[in-house]
């Protein structure tokens, strides 16, 4: 397996993460904005994407589900707490942001922990709620895509449908699994669950 990162994109700057199998197939995880950037970086390697996995429902992770799946005939999975945002404009707040809308209608649903394999992709769904009702991290051996539960120095704001504690159980079920995983956020750049907890102002409340 090989991990591409297309980050900051969109005007939302959101991260796209592509997982390239031994069989140059394709797990796509997330659907932001400027989906051609995406295309072309799968196109660029020769690659089949053939399913997107969504941590969560708001429109910046979800806006070039249509063109992708149009394109490539992929299968798109979310959970099913997060299947209405992809069919309603309000719940995955496009309405609040002023941004276009396409609802998607096809997905299939995964629950706290499935595994989703691809060839030699292999990833376990872990149910971190908190940003959303239905948000997902994923957990593969030695990192994690966190989406918008943990990010470097930050953590995802719960104004926009989501719960404060919640959220913080949320994290703290990342810390549960142990060893010092590598995140791969939603937005901005890398971290690792250590230094996250030692330098996180928001997660002070794990500290102690």
């Amino acid at each position: 397996m090989k991990l591409h990162k297309l980050l900051d994109l969109g005007d939302f700057g959101t991260n796209c993460y592509i997982l390239e199998t031994c069989e140059k197939n394709a797990v796509i995880i997330d659907a932001p904005y400027s989906g051609g950037a995406i295309e072309e970086f799968t196109d660029s390697r020769g690659l089949s994407p053939k399913m997107i996995i969504l941590t969560h429902g708001h429109c910046d992770h979800i806006e070039s589900l249509n063109q992708l799946v149009k394109k490539y005939g992929c299968e798109v999975y979310i959970s099913e707490e997060d299947l209405p945002m992809l069919t309603d404009s309000g719940l995955c707040r496009a309405d609040y942001f002023g941004m276009p809308f396409q609802p998607f209608y096809g997905a299939k649903t995964f629950s706290d922990g499935e595994t989703i394999t691809l060839d030699d992709v292999s990833l376990r769904v872990l149910g971190t709620p908190g940003h959303t009702p239905g948000s997902v991290s994923f957990v593969s051996d030695g990192f994690i895509f966190t989406g918008d539960t943990l990010f470097a120095g930050s953590i995802g704001r719960t104004d926009l449908g989501g719960e404060y504690q919640t959220l913080m159980r949320s994290i703290a079920k990342l810390y549960s699994l142990g060893g010092n995983y590598i995140i791969y956020p939603g937005h901005s750049g890398q971290s690792d669950l250590y230094t996250e907890l030692c330098d996180n102002p928001y997660l002070g409340m794990l500290r102690n």
